[in-house]
């Protein structure tokens, strides 16, 4: 695992606690203005308690601190690749306010998530990124990330969540 020494100075990341579930729901709050996907956020911190600390859990969440001031936050959670025969990470929602962008904490953010999928001997870690986002993916790239173009994302919520449900 990452040791402190190799964090960005001053930097430390810790898991979530439930107490922090206000501040989570800043992130993503924060996250969707930068994403231009504000008018989608519909997380309180009821689902947020219910579903990453409460009896459902399904997700995790690392915070990232410079000193003891909030600046980032990763959101994950297992899948399974058939394929390969093992589970992997995916990363649901990575960010660092604007004002601590440049100073590596993204980066170490993603380098604990990939030595956790390491040590757990998980097949991979991915996720997914706004087209639009044109630093993010020159980032990511950076880091050796390959952009899978030959996949096309689906989704089904809302009304027609609903209905395929019947």
């Amino acid at each position: 695992m990452q040791k402190k020494s190799d964090f960005p100075d001053g930097f430390t990341i810790r898991r979530a606690e439930k107490g922090d579930v206000p501040l989570i729901l800043t992130f993503i709050r924060e996250l969707a203005v930068y994403e231009k996907l504000s008018h989608e956020v519909v997380a309180t911190g009821e689902l947020l308690e219910r579903y990453l600390f409460g009896e459902e859990k399904t997700a995790y969440v690392l915070l990232g601190f410079e000193r003891d001031e909030p600046v980032g936050f990763a959101l994950y959670f297992l899948n399974f690749s058939t394929f390969v025969g093992r589970p992997g990470i995916y990363l649901e929602d990575l960010f660092v306010r604007e004002n601590y962008r440049g100073k590596g904490y993204g980066k170490a953010l993603l380098v604990h998530l990939a030595q956790t999928a390491v040590e757990n001997g998980y097949g991979r870690f991915e996720w997914a990124v706004l087209d639009w986002n044109t630093p993010a993916i020159e980032f990511y790239r950076s880091l050796g990330a390959k952009t899978m173009d030959e996949w096309i994302i689906h989704r089904v919520d809302g009304k027609a969540l609903k209905k395929l449900a019947g």
